[in-house]
């Protein structure tokens, strides 16, 4: 550090930017984040550089309770034509329209990307947000792209499936815990009789499904034991994949009495079920009531859904997005913060 007049080079370094992003918030010459702009006034203060008249306003030592700046916020979905993600970004787009503390609000979706390339996305559009959310698999270059947002001030919230990245600032979903022996718990009450489970997962990178799977199993094995569940079947959550392997499923075992699906493809599940006639031998557990999941427990094909509450959690989401502005140091693995929003049960009686 200089010992003289202290430069704008000097300010960065102790700000931990870069020498333009300091000359674009002491001159005015672009727009930066509300954050980086208070982090660069900190170290000029600290520092005792001149800073002008236009700056004396942006005081970081204001009394405790002042509101925060608006934030800008990015939302990163999966499958465009999903009808759950098309009434997850409708809520979510609610949600931030009604904040007070939010400035603007982008959606995006991460369509057929690989999570390299989803990583890629989310560096580029997320570093002009100060804060970003997102559904994705747990891969180590999504985590990668997470470190390298908090390095740069935008902090990242896991939605609906968690992270492992020790920088992910929050999680906000389902408790899949409870959801996956919820489900376990259903067959095993309604079934008819004891036999076969079937169980499909999209991916077992979204950690969301894979917690599902592990605490289905832990009930079997515990309270279920006169049932078999069988080896777990991947639809990688593709219409195609999940109706060939849900008729194959069908077709290997006619003792199936139970079938549990985790994750996307959930109407290809049903459109197999229905189309072997066993809609009344075997016990169906899906996940999120969407049209098809209603039209299918109304017909008799689907028992019980699992469903998120899309607009309770878009707003929890929101808040905490933009009421945790500040980092916290010192967190270990997985989420600083934690919203666990109950689940709903629909059956045909409530649908």
């Amino acid at each position: 550090m200089s010992t003289l007049v202290p430069t704008m080079a000097d300010v960065a370094r102790e700000a931990g930017v870069s020498t333009v992003t300091v000359d674009r918030v002491l001159n005015k010459r672009a727009p930066v984040r509300p954050t980086t702009e208070q982090k660069v006034l900190s170290a000029a203060r600290r520092l005792n550089f001149a800073l002008g008249k236009v700056h004396a306003i942006a005081r970081d030592d204001a009394p405790p309770g002042d509101s925060l700046p608006a934030r800008h916020l990015a939302f990163f979905l999966l499958r465009r034509e999903s009808t759950f993600y098309q009434a997850l970004a409708q809520a979510l787009t609610l949600a931030s329209q009604g904040h007070a503390g939010v400035s603007a609000h982008e959606i995006h979706y991460l369509d057929g990307l690989t999570p390299q390339q989803c990583a890629e996305v989310l560096l580029s559009k997320g570093r002009q947000c100060d804060a970003i959310a997102l559904v994705s698999v747990d891969h180590p270059a999504i985590n990668h792209a997470v470190d390298q947002l908090s390095g740069m001030g935008v902090r990242t919230y896991a939605l609906i499936t968690d992270l492992t990245a020790s920088t992910c600032a929050g999680y906000v979903g389902l408790d899949n815990r409870k959801a996956g022996r919820t489900a376990a718990w259903a067959i095993s009450r309604l079934s008819r009789k004891p036999g076969k489970v079937g169980l499909l997962l999209g991916d077992h990178r979204f950690l969301c499904q894979e917690l599902c799977e592990i605490s289905f199993r832990s009930y079997f094995r515990e309270l279920g034991t006169e049932f078999q569940v069988l080896d777990t079947r991947l639809t990688f959550e593709y219409h195609h994949d999940a109706r060939k392997i849900a008729d194959q499923l069908l077709a290997e075992h006619p003792d199936l009495v139970g079938l549990y699906a985790s994750s996307g493809g959930r109407e290809a599940v049903m459109d197999a079920v229905r189309a072997s006639g066993r809609q009344h031998e075997i016990v169906v557990v899906c996940h999120e009531l969407v049209e098809s999941t209603r039209r299918g427990l109304v017909d008799g094909v689907v028992d019980l859904v699992i469903s998120l509450r899309r607009e309770e959690s878009a707003k929890a989401l929101v808040d905490l997005m933009t009421r945790d502005a500040q980092p916290h140091p010192g967190n270990g693995a997985g989420s600083a913060a934690s919203v666990i929003v109950p689940f709903d049960l629909v059956n045909a009686e409530n649908a």
